[in-house]
């Protein structure tokens, strides 16, 4: 509840497809590509709280001369302060700020090819090496790449065994470095080809590296390696020589978007960024479809190509209720939908008595759904109103009219984070009890004794800050009873393709479904679950099954959110506290086009997610504490 959950990096690209002479003249400033990145990168900065990276491919320059710049940070503030250090870079090296033919060739950062990066750390590692986009240096410039993207690779290690076998020797095990590696060596043996094939037709050296240039097969260089991938990923790449793509998984699972004009083509992870960056309408901003990369070249040209064949379609739904900018036309709808199908079990939580029920939400990010709710509502409570108004046995009279015409579903703001308290400086029962005030209460809206009271959130996994603060907080109302309610599904079991929720044991659905197996003395099956994976441990991950599953098989959903609700209740709460989750038919019927659920359902889209949630329970019952294990 109202929990900070680590999530997917933000990718960001622009490629300019006039002179930066062209901006200058049109938009009074060459650095109009820097400018557009800019935006790109501060709408997304939801999406990365760690690092942020940036990197410009500049078409004209001349030898002796740079024609890769790279600038990152790490910490919040990290977009600020690469393009405070680019500012002062341009700042100090003398220029006219109207030639833009003399800033193409030689002002840092005047390109024509940009890539900006926002990282979340899904892995635990850190630091500023860490930090995309990860650059590989070469002689020649059509040898140079430059990758960035959002994306977490199941099989790290299959991809390392298959560039140590090409004799390769990595500097890391970590998947940014691999896949530069991987891809690098791909790159390489482009280039090798080209070079082959033109020195057999009799070109100079000269010619020969030109002709590379203009006819890299960027297709072609990822389809090898792009064989034995298996994750989520929307990955992003730029050549020293000025070809630029962006390639996504073949089941869709991380989200692309893109937009292209005779003048720029943009790239980002969520619409709604390109749209206000770029004022367009939705219609304009194309989404990159799985499997499919976009490419452009050196010479501008643009054209989409498949890469890897579409697979199981299994866009991320998680992403869509939690991490998504709502600012997004289909998001907005969805995120509404969603509380609208919690109509019908919140009315059988209250007893369908609206007139003694208070409605809000907690965090922020739950106020669409909220909205969402509160139609639902409505829309029940004008079904009743127009029942009580045609059946009535008798005339009503001006009181029983105006009382049936008054009835209405009553929201208020009952809680308001405190952004400014913090708890990092105390420890045990005192970071216990200061963690109780990070909300603050709205006195009077609640009757007390009498209301019930209903708070809609956007997802509760760990339940850590539901029980050590908001319903503490919320008891303080006296309300007659507390409902929490999740637009979720209960999170089960843990992701592998780019976001934080690794292990096991952090979600409360899991602990809770284990400890009913204890009251009702099925211990047994967690024993059996753990042989069963403990034997498939070492197998291929094709052959891995999801036996986890059978750890919630015995209980319904309203069984674990009834235990749930007991784990989370302190002695010291007065009211009576239920939670209700979303449904999985729910979750499906407001998001209909994002079937990716595997939190919610165990269906991993890819062999690689059955061999996380196997080695995560592994871990769980070993007593391995480890962030993740694949």
């Amino acid at each position: 509840m109202a929990e900070i959950i680590k999530h997917e990096c933000g990718i960001a690209m622009v490629r300019l497809l006039k002179p930066l002479s062209y901006y200058q003249k049109k938009y009074g400033s060459y650095l109009y590509g820097l400018n557009k990145l800019y935006l790109l990168m501060e709408k997304q900065h939801n999406r990365g709280q760690e690092g942020a990276g940036l990197a410009c491919v500049k078409l004209h320059a001349r030898p002796a001369e740079e024609f890769i710049y790279r600038e990152r940070a790490i910490g919040t503030s990290a977009i600020q302060e690469i393009f405070a250090n680019i500012k002062d870079q341009i700042k100090n090296t003398p220029h006219d700020t109207a030639d833009a033919d003399w800033a193409a060739l030689h002002l840092p950062f005047a390109g024509e090819v940009y890539m900006g990066h926002l990282r979340y750390s899904t892995t635990g590692r850190s630091g500023l090496s860490y930090v995309h986009p990860f650059l590989r240096r070469g002689n020649w410039r059509s040898r140079n790449l430059l990758l960035c993207g959002n994306f977490n690779m199941t099989n790290v290690d299959e991809i390392f065994n298959s560039i140590v076998a090409q004799g390769q020797h990595p500097r890391s095990y970590a998947d940014t470095f691999v896949l530069l590696e991987q891809v690098g060596h791909a790159l390489d043996m482009e280039n090798q080809k080209l070079y082959d094939r033109y020195k057999k037709e009799g070109l100079d050296d000269i010619a020969i590296t030109k002709s590379i240039e203009e006819n890299l097969n960027i297709a072609d260089i990822l389809k090898k390696p792009a064989q034995i991938w298996d994750g989520g990923y929307v990955i992003c790449g730029m050549t020293g020589s000025g070809d630029m793509f962006s390639f996504r998984d073949p089941h869709g699972i991380r989200p692309a978007f893109y937009y292209a004009d005779d003048e720029i083509v943009v790239v980002a992870s969520e619409r709604p960024v390109i749209q206000t960056t770029m004022n367009l309408s939705v219609e304009q901003v194309k989404e990159l479809q799985p499997g499919e990369c976009l490419v452009v070249n050196r010479r501008g040209n643009i054209h989409t190509e498949q890469i890897l064949p579409p697979r199981n379609y299994s866009a991320c739904s998680f992403e869509r209720i939690y991490f998504s900018r709502g600012s997004d036309i289909d998001i907005y709808k969805e995120r509404k939908e969603l509380g609208r199908y919690l109509t019908s079990q919140i009315l059988e939580s209250i007893d369908y008595d609206l007139e003694h029920t208070v409605f809000s939400f907690i965090p922020n990010t739950a106020e669409v759904a909220f909205y969402g709710m509160l139609e639902g509502l409505n829309n029940y409570l004008s079904e009743q109103k127009f029942y009580m108004l045609r059946n009535a046995t008798a005339p009503l009279n001006d009181s029983e009219l105006k009382h049936i015409l008054s009835l209405k579903v009553r929201s208020e703001k009952v809680a308001i984070k405190d952004i400014k308290l913090r708890t990092f400086i105390a420890e045990g029962d005192t970071r216990d009890d200061l963690a109780a005030h990070v909300y603050d209460i709205t006195y009077g809206t609640v009757q007390a004794d009498i209301d019930n009271l209903v708070i809609i959130d956007d997802s509760i996994v760990r339940g850590t800050t539901l029980k050590q603060s908001i319903i503490k907080i919320l008891d303080r109302l006296h309300p007659k009873k507390i409902i929490i309610v999740s637009s979720s599904p209960q999170v089960r079991f843990p992701d592998c393709y780019g976001i934080d929720m690794s292990r096991m044991g952090e979600f409360i659905a899991f602990k809770a479904a284990i400890e009913l197996l204890n009251d009702r003395g099925m211990q047994h099956i967690i024993e059996d679950v753990y042989n069963k994976s403990k034997a498939q441990q070492n197998s291929p991950k094709e052959q891995i099954t999801n036996y986890v599953k059978e750890i919630y098989a015995p209980f319904t959903q309203k069984e674990i959110s009834k235990k749930i609700a007991q784990m989370l209740t302190s002695e010291d709460i007065t009211s009576q506290v239920e939670i209700i989750y979303q449904t999985l038919e729910g979750l499906h019927q407001a998001i209909p086009n994002h079937p990716g659920d595997w939190y919610f359902s165990g269906n991993y889209p890819t062999p690689g997610g059955n061999r996380l949630v196997n080695n995560a329970f592994i871990n769980f019952v070993e007593g391995v504490d480890n962030k993740r294990q694949l």
